[in-house]
């Protein structure tokens, strides 16, 4: 039999909070994290903004040798992972951690480290590199030190498919639980790629906005979007068998009812121009819940401010809901936190569980300007109390990868 799967530990370090209730204090008060770059010198480009985590130290959070050997990456998922763990409240004492798995993803890994050794090995040679470049740069090594940080003995992956990587890490997490493999996954993703390199290679692929005005940069469905802003930080969400929840008396924040994915099968960076796949996902996922589109309340948008991406996952979610469409709420915190990639997904999933436990839906931030095009009900620029019982959150990544994960009040 099927197990149910609830949530039951929210962690999370963005652009505008350092855990899980700032940040969400930062989505009620309308605060946009997007600010001038102050990771490197950005002379040379055109970009000049990004979402940093603001004021961020490692050593509030780890010690030194600790910090030394660790990748930003890595350190903003232990820290959203700690968070996480201590909020669930799972212990040795409760919960067997030979069944306690980590899917935890990043779409890069450790693209700071990369660039640094590079420069290392070119400037000063192969034998001044450090021993520790591959251990700190590796995409999967985010789940492993978070292993290492609790003695957790599950399942331990990290899926890899860009700006989809944690939904599908979520989605992945809940299918695993779902058919009795573990008894709780810890899921989510982080991101930490805003350095010269990162930016050069976005900037020349012409995906990243070049506005100076932090409040016209990240701006989804609005007309005169121009492009994203490149983001950084981590969200986690533990996820665990209902039974298993309820015999430790956690509390439950959420049920996980539906995860559906596709590919596009099109283009490397372009999604496909009539949003089909992304709308299969969505289909897949209602069809995963048991549910009718109808019964959907609130979709978190992937909603990046790029003019291709906001125009076909409006076609896509027209397609997936058909005259649906025209109730659902939709809305994109990416004008909050601007675009965490591969961490994207495990932030909005916080995101659609804050929103379900508040009864509220994020506004889409920064918009002005109405496009014919995305005629949805983005909710824009001011919080909306609604009933919500079904909340939705898709994510759609370079390479075609589409995710959706559906969640319901328990």
């Amino acid at each position: 039999m099927e197990k149910r799967v609830v949530i039951t530990g929210l962690g999370a370090i963005t652009p505008i909070g350092k855990n899980v209730k700032e940040t969400w204090k930062g989505i009620e008060n309308k605060k946009c994290g997007v600010d001038n770059i102050s990771l490197f010198d950005t002379t040379n480009f055109k970009t000049k903004l990004a979402a940093e985590v603001k004021e961020y130290n490692p050593l509030d959070y780890f010690e030194q040798k600790q910090a030394k050997r660790l990748d930003r990456c890595s350190q903003f998922a232990i820290i959203a992972a700690r968070e996480a763990v201590n909020d669930s409240g799972i212990s040795k004492e409760n919960t067997n951690y030979d069944k306690v798995g980590i899917f935890v993803s990043s779409g890069i890994g450790g693209l700071t480290t990369i660039q640094e050794q590079c420069e290392i090995n070119y400037i000063k040679g192969n034998n001044r590199v450090s021993p520790m470049f591959i251990p700190m740069s590796i995409a999967n090594m985010p789940a492993g030190n978070i292993a290492i940080e609790f003695g957790f003995k599950g399942e331990s992956m990290s899926i890899v498919t860009a700006c989809a990587s944690s939904t599908h890490a979520i989605g992945e997490a809940y299918k695993t639980i779902k058919q009795g493999y573990e008894d709780v996954i810890i899921a989510g993703g982080t991101e930490a790629s805003i350095c010269s390199s990162g930016m050069a290679g976005f900037e020349n692929m012409k995906a990243l906005s070049n506005s100076t005005d932090k409040n016209r940069a990240s701006m989804p469905f609005d007309k005169e979007r121009n492009g994203f802003v490149m983001g950084e930080g981590a969200g986690v969400v533990v996820l665990e068998e209902l039974e298993h929840a309820k015999k430790r008396g956690a509390k439950i924040y959420a049920e996980i009812i539906g995860f559906g994915a596709t590919t596009d099968a099109y283009h490397i960076t372009s999604p496909c121009p009539d949003g089909e796949c992304g709308a299969k996902a969505m289909i897949r996922a209602i069809q995963d819940a048991k549910i009718e589109p109808k019964d959907v309340d609130y979709i978190n948008a992937h909603g990046t401010s790029t003019h291709l991406n906001d125009l076909t996952e409006t076609m896509a979610i027209k397609t997936a809901f058909g005259d649906e469409s025209k109730k659902v709420m939709v809305s994109s915190t990416k004008g909050n936190v601007g675009h965490l990639l591969g961490a994207a997904g495990g932030v909005e999933a916080v995101f659609c569980i804050k929103a379900i436990e508040n009864q509220v839906v994020p506004p889409t931030i920064n918009y002005k300007e109405k496009d014919e095009e995305c005629d949805l009900d983005i909710v824009p620029n001011e919080l909306r109390k609604a009933k919500l019982n079904v909340v939705m959150s898709n994510s759609l990544g370079f390479g075609g990868h589409n995710g959706c994960i559906i969640m319901k009040k328990f």
